[in-house]
């Protein structure tokens, strides 16, 4: 997509570009979206944490759009009230189970009420807690109880070609049926086929009635390559891979170096509204 002259709203990522790796927001990137609301460009954040676990983010932000969870799997209001879910269906929730563990690698799924676990002494999951601000649900084996509620399922591991590898392969085993994306090196989405970061674009382009073309977006993982593609003007943190890197508009500084900030002042400002 052509290079917009002028920016109306600014969608980010959350992990690994609007807070640090220690989930600090701090006061440059709180200073930077007050400066984008007074140049009259409107902020939106999509994240895959639930809608709950950016709770955290709407007061010091001031945020007045909606909040895309999930990739996009649930978009909720700045009081957390729901303005709508898109769940995978079960054949597609048994799949991706079958897939991920299959692999080797643990499974997470994320219903709009729960974050449901089978160990909560897993690799990632104590962060997660802490990173989401609520406790997981523990339960011996997922159910179809549990998979026909699903909006996403993680597969978690630590061996990072493994997750690769994984995404590759829920994508061949779904088809269309959901969206793979890795949303951090370890973290393996799966959500509906229209619940990703490319469709929360055009979900708040219908919404906020901004064309596409007036839409910046930043990230720094695989799955905001897929917002990138929809919007007008698209920015890399200096963490992304360069595979990222080399499908953004732009490239700014890393997270741990207020890369955030850095680029609302540099790419994002001077696009405003005349």
């Amino acid at each position: 997509m052509a290079e917009s002259h002028t920016i109306r709203l600014l969608l980010a990522d959350v992990d690994g570009t609007l807070v640090t790796k220690q989930k600090v927001l701090t006061e440059q990137a709180q200073a930077s979206v007050r400066e984008l609301g007074e140049a009259g460009i409107l902020f939106a954040v999509t994240s895959g944490r639930p809608p709950r676990g950016m709770k955290m983010l709407i007061e010091p932000l001031a945020l007045k759009t909606p909040l895309a969870g999930f990739n996009g799997g649930a978009m909720v209001n700045p009081d957390l009230s729901v303005i709508e879910t898109r769940k995978l269906d079960l054949d597609a929730a048994q799949a991706t189970i079958e897939t991920i563990l299959g692999m080797g690698l643990d499974a997470w799924v994320y219903t709009a009420e729960q974050w449901i676990v089978r160990d909560p002494k897993a690799p990632h999951a104590e962060r997660e807690a802490w990173t989401v601000q609520f406790e997981a649900t523990v339960v011996p084996a997922f159910t179809d109880e549990h998979l026909s509620k699903a909006v996403k399922i993680v597969g978690v591991g630590d061996d990072l070609p493994l997750v690769a590898e994984a995404e590759a392969a829920v994508r061949k085993a779904l088809g269309n049926h959901a969206s793979a994306a890795r949303s951090q090196p370890y973290y393996l989405d799966v959500t509906h086929p229209n619940a990703n970061k490319g469709d929360v674009v055009n979900r708040l382009s219908e919404m906020l009635k901004i064309p596409r073309e007036e839409i910046a977006t930043i990230g720094d993982m695989p799955n905001d390559v897929l917002m990138f593609d929809r919007s007008g003007f698209s920015i890399a943190m200096g963490n992304a891979s360069d595979e990222v890197k080399g499908q953004a508009s732009a490239v700014t500084d890393g997270f741990e170096d207020e890369g955030f900030a850095k680029a609302v002042r540099r790419f994002i400002l001077p696009r405003a509204p005349k």
